[in-house]
């Protein structure tokens, strides 16, 4: 009886240990929620997202809609709290509309720069050897060239249109990302594990999806929320050189290249896109850092 209570007083702390152990995705999560930056980015962006997909729906005016009040202020009378544009349209319908395409960019371009970035690094890491070097100098001959002459000749060979824009973008963006993922599967594709799954038959591809993948989605998770503000701020150069979206849509690089021909008489046709732009890039890098802070192994 005495040993069947002593050998239970010794189990309990073990199962309350094992009942209070945490996966690394467990502890990663609460490290990120532990930081204020990234916590109050990511409730801030929210708000951006929320805005920017339902605002145009909800708000008076509509971003097409032309008004005979050209370039005029701020004013509450017609609801036109950010005035007008130089063809009288609703400023702040605009600025929405402007922050909902800016966000698509950086979301589609993104995905895009993802999808081409880690499938081209996980298989030249893998397979190594000849392919290996191959498929790395292409992308050396791809870095070699200036990212805007790549875009602005995409562009201008098969026409500007939003959706080019997307693939444009993220077809130059998934050069680091492919090297990233590349260096983390030349760390563990030798490790015992993966020399299992190559022992017992497992095809090369069910490897690559099943194994090196969801090891290093850490480090790719963190390039993620970093290439946005990259994608959004090439939008928006492009945009500002006149080779973004097209009228009547629009794009806060497009809103900041108005705003700064009338920048002394109007600030806040500048002031307002600006703002907008620099708190949602803003609000990006703090949860980067967040997720760069909290999948660190060393913090754990």
């Amino acid at each position: 009886m005495a040993d069947a209570m002593d050998l239970t007083g010794r189990t309990e702390p073990l199962q309350q240990a094992m009942a209070g152990g945490r996966s690394l995705w467990d502890d990663a999560r609460a490290r990120l929620f532990r930081n204020k930056a990234a916590v109050v980015s990511m409730i801030i962006l929210g708000v951006l997202i929320i805005i920017a997909l339902f605002g145009p729906m909800v708000w008076v005016h509509d971003y097409k809609t032309q008004s005979t009040l050209i370039k005029a202020g701020p004013t509450f009378d017609n609801w036109h709290i950010l005035g007008t544009d130089f063809l009288g349209r609703d400023a702040f319908a605009r600025l929405m509309i402007g922050l909902r395409i800016s966000l698509a960019v950086g979301l589609v371009a993104t995905i895009v720069s993802l999808i081409i970035g880690v499938t081209w690094g996980a298989i030249a890491g893998f397979v190594g050897g000849r392919v290996d070097n191959i498929m790395m100098r292409f992308v050396d001959v791809l870095y070699a060239m200036p990212f805007i002459f790549f875009v602005i000749l995409l562009l201008t060979v098969f026409g500007r249109n939003i959706i080019l824009i997307f693939a444009a973008i993220g077809a130059v963006e998934w050069l680091t990302m492919s090297r990233i993922v590349r260096g983390q599967t030349l760390a563990i594709k030798n490790m015992e594990f993966i020399e299992a799954a190559r022992a017992t038959g497992v095809p090369f591809f069910t490897i690559i999806r099943r194994h090196i993948l969801p090891n290093v989605v850490g480090p790719v998770a963190v390039y993620v929320t970093l290439t946005i503000p990259v994608v959004i701020m090439a939008e928006s150069f492009l945009s500002f050189l006149g080779l973004g979206v097209n009228e009547p849509l629009t794009s806060l690089g497009v809103l900041i290249s108005e705003g700064a021909k009338e920048m002394q008489d109007k600030p806040w046709m500048l002031m307002a896109p600006a703002l907008t732009m620099g708190i949602t890039l803003l609000c990006l890098n703090f949860i980067g850092d967040g997720l760069r802070d909290a999948l660190d192994p060393k913090e754990r």
